[in-house]
């Protein structure tokens, strides 16, 4: 009979640290993919931000050395990311491939200028650095005009502040969650040891020495959720990099270093302070209390 009910009794333990580990390891995955979203979220916006172009034409009469000369400002001016130049042939060329006729036999002369397409680099792509920018080129007296789509500036401007704003209120969200889940499913464990913790202090045992093997137990446990939840996003991360390289996820791998790094410390620390409040919990209450 006593085999049975112990048999029984270890069934119930490993389940019990089975729902801790298998909590532990969900809760801390998804707050491990939203910190990955979030730090790739910037380079994701950045390359929005970056694709936008910004053509200079320049007036007819400018001429190669000119035109070399704004090439070897481009390449140190701090601003610019990639820029390319587009001859005016070379322009009428592309013209003529879009609209499949040749307008230049038609019109008898090439009306299409000279003109470099630049691609700014992402922290000049705001309305008053984009602004600064275009009034700085514009001092060039061979440079017609300028254009790009500042509406388009703006547009990608706000939505990024938009999205980011809802990324911090979701990542916040999620982390509450995290805690309250953890927080039951390790109350739920130490609440079916209520009568031994109660059993221990009757005998004279102090709470620092009843507390200690159920909160490392619990931290060996959040260590082995947490350390699933890494593995799991290691290999989330080479699979989206092996099928997506363009993306780049594994560009920045001190940022993803630390991401990880944050998701074990955070399943060690959430799994210690719920296991010490909660044995904290019954270790206050009183013998009747705990029926």
């Amino acid at each position: 009979m006593s085999s049975s009910y112990d048999k029984f009794q270890k069934r119930r333990l490993i389940s019990s640290y089975f729902s801790v580990v298998l909590s532990v390891f969900l809760v801390l995955f998804l707050l491990g993919m939203l910190g990955l979203f979030i730090i790739n979220s910037k380079k994701l916006a950045d390359d929005f931000r970056e694709n936008i172009a910004m053509t200079v034409f320049f007036k007819n009469e400018a001429n190669d050395t000119i035109i070399k000369s704004f090439d070897a400002e481009l390449k140190k001016a701090p601003f610019a990311k990639t820029f390319e130049y587009v001859s005016k042939d070379a322009a009428a060329k592309q013209h003529t491939d879009i609209i499949g006729e040749d307008f230049v036999t038609f019109l008898g002369e090439n009306p299409l200028q000279n003109s470099f397409d630049i691609h700014l680099k992402a922290d000049y792509v705001y309305r008053d650095s984009i602004a600064k920018v275009e009034s700085q080129l514009r001092k060039n007296p061979m440079i017609s005009d300028i254009v790009y789509d500042k509406q388009l500036v703006n547009l990608v401007n706000d939505n990024i502040k938009k999205v980011s704003m809802w990324i911090l209120i979701i990542s916040g969200f999620f982390t509450i969650i995290a805690v309250l889940l953890i927080n039951s499913s390790l109350r739920l464990s130490i609440h079916s040891n209520r009568f031994i913790i109660k059993t221990m202090q009757m005998v004279g045992a102090t709470k620092a020495f009843i507390r200690k093997p159920f909160v490392l137990r619990s931290v060996r446990l959040g260590m082995i959720g947490a350390g699933l939840a890494i593995l799991a996003l290691i290999g989330v991360l080479i699979y989206l990099e092996s099928n997506f390289p363009d993306l780049g996820l594994l560009d920045d791998q001190l940022l993803i270093a630390l991401v990880l790094i944050s998701v074990f410390a955070l399943g060690v620390l959430i799994t210690w302070l719920s296991t010490y409040f909660a044995t904290q919990r019954f270790l206050n209450l009183r013998t009747d209390d705990l029926y």
